[in-house]
């Protein structure tokens, strides 16, 4: 599965109009030289033919040369050094293009950007699905059983590791940081998400994911860790409809095994 990423293309983004721009310049360049050698060619011509088919037959030889089809027709000594001039920016014009073209078409920033834009209208028909903030420990295996439960998964996680291995685990990916940029969860469409889990360690960084969800869907159900109870309540507060304290439930756990051997 692709991974929209939400940094990287804006850099791609650049770089694919700086190869327009770039493209631009090399057409003006060869319609230049076409032009130019016409021209020239029109003006050295000394047959007698008129002023017209002498240009049109100057741009006949400006095409060819350009096209490199090789169907010119009779020079005379000036009319070859001429060309050869004209040839001689021709290939400039073409070194050009490849050096400074080539790359920037397959450079790691316009693939991230022609990923988005395809990922962008899969997340674009997203709705009433489930986001899960981190793909690491327990955000992984959250992930996998919603997944198994039948729910439509999208992870969101700033690590380029994690991200990756999200994707090739066939998640829906967005690659960002949600605690900083509420773009990150726009492009998660989570106005009209059912659910979100938010799974990573920092509890600070869980409080402004919460805060920043509820600001943008209200009725979303939002899941978060705690790391005890006064962040829980914290939690509650900017937003949580459920907070799993994560004391409590080891506590709860360890109190179980301590009963099933005192009854044993």
């Amino acid at each position: 599965m692709a991974i929209y990423r939400f940094i990287e293309p804006r850099i791609g983004r650049a770089r694919l109009r700086q190869w327009r721009w770039g493209a631009l310049r090399v057409l003006l360049l060869l319609v230049l030289i076409i032009v130019v050698s016409a021209v020239g060619l029109a003006l050295l011509d000394n047959s007698e033919s008129d002023s017209q088919h002498k240009l049109f037959l100057g741009l006949w030889n400006a095409v060819n040369l350009i096209s490199t089809l090789g169907d010119f027709s009779s020079f005379d000594v000036r009319q070859k050094t001429f060309m050869m001039g004209a040839m001689l920016c021709v290939m400039v014009t073409g070194a050009y293009a490849i050096t400074q073209l080539t790359g920037l078409l397959s450079s790691p920033e316009v693939v991230a950007f022609r990923e988005n834009r395809h990922m962008e209208r899969e997340l674009d028909k997203l709705s009433g699905h489930v986001v899960v903030i981190g793909y690491i420990g327990l955000g992984k295996l959250l992930a996998k059983q919603l997944r198994d439960s039948g729910q439509h998964v999208v992870v969101i996680d700033r690590d380029d590791g994690n991200a990756a291995l999200a994707s090739e685990s066939g998640f829906m990916v967005i690659k960002g940081d949600a605690g900083v940029d509420d773009g990150v969860l726009n492009s998660a469409r989570i106005a009209v998400a059912r659910a979100m889990y938010v799974t990573t360690a920092d509890p600070h960084r869980n409080l402004t994911l919460t805060l920043m969800s509820h600001t943008l869907n209200p009725k979303l159900r939002i899941v978060v860790a705690g790391s005890d109870e006064r962040w829980g309540q914290m939690l509650r507060r900017a937003g949580a409809s459920d907070v799993v304290v994560a004391d409590r439930l080891l506590a709860d756990a360890m109190l179980g095994h301590l009963q099933e051997g005192s009854a044993g």
